[in-house]
């Protein structure tokens, strides 16, 4: 039988990383005004987001999954996402 559980499905993506230009941007000073760096932690499935104990938030660009949660629930201003430039990102293997 099929392995289905998510983190094995994960693994078999493949990236083509863009070293020059990340596709997610934070505002640092939003973040930590409004909190958001628990929140994007908290809600990506990827662990794109990590929150360093002064409110900063780290972003991992290279592993998204380009699903587009964070953007769906970060507070207004926060993030400039878009998806990454051709041919770059991730390749999705299953359907």
């Amino acid at each position: 039988m099929k392995d289905m559980n998510v983190p094995s499905r994960l693994a078999k993506l493949s990236y083509l990383t863009d070293d020059e230009e990340s596709h997610i941007e934070v505002n640092q000073e939003v973040a930590k005004r409004t909190g958001a760096g628990k929140l994007l932690v908290r809600v990506c499935p990827a662990h794109v987001y990590s929150e360093q104990a002064d409110g900063t938030i780290d972003v991992e660009y290279a592993a998204c999954l380009e699903c587009g949660t964070c953007l769906a629930v970060a507070p207004p201003g926060v993030l400039k996402w878009h998806y990454p430039r051709s041919g770059m990102g991730v390749a999705y293997r299953e359907g």
